[in-house]
């Protein structure tokens, strides 16, 4: 494929998959996973691209690379949303929130969510993941991925309503 071309996508050589095979295998879930989070398509390209980039020199010393790729998506939608809300926080005359008509109600809604509770409804819902998982993944305990999804739906439902 051509698009491969613009970052390094070769096999290592080492056992088990090389980045060029996580790169086919994980690229497009983890842009769909990174697009959920962020709502904005070229964001998730660039943090996919990213996380990407950080695994290719440690790829022979990470253990599960499909995890570590999963969870530098989270934390760069993270990382996106810190920056984007100290932009608005500079510049909030420039900030629009202005809702287009083609947007569905429910991605409208999820994005009003706190960026935590996004992440455990995303990661939830849309990945399928146990709340161990998303507790490893946010990097807090599996009590809280509970109530953060709770608090999430809840809050969902009060918006959709």
């Amino acid at each position: 494929m051509t698009h491969m071309a613009t970052g390094p996508v070769e096999d290592t050589g080492t056992e088990g998959p090389g980045l060029g095979d996580l790169y086919l295998t994980h690229h497009r879930p983890l842009v769909r996973l990174a697009y959920l989070l962020t709502g904005s398509q070229a964001v998730a390209e660039d943090v996919v691209q990213d996380a990407f980039v950080a695994l290719a020199p440690r790829l022979d010393r990470v253990d599960s690379p499909a995890a570590y790729l999963r969870t530098s998506v989270v934390n760069g939608a993270k990382t996106h949303h810190r920056r984007t809300a100290t932009a608005r926080s500079h510049f909030a005359e420039l900030v629009t929130l202005d809702v287009s008509p083609e947007t569905p109600v429910l991605m409208d809604a999820v994005a009003k969510l706190p960026y935590r509770n996004r992440a455990a409804i995303v990661l939830r819902f849309y990945e399928d993941r146990s709340d161990e998982e998303i507790a490893e993944i946010l990097g807090c305990r599996r009590a809280t991925v509970r109530s953060l999804v709770h608090r999430g739906v809840e809050r969902l439902r009060r918006e959709i309503d």
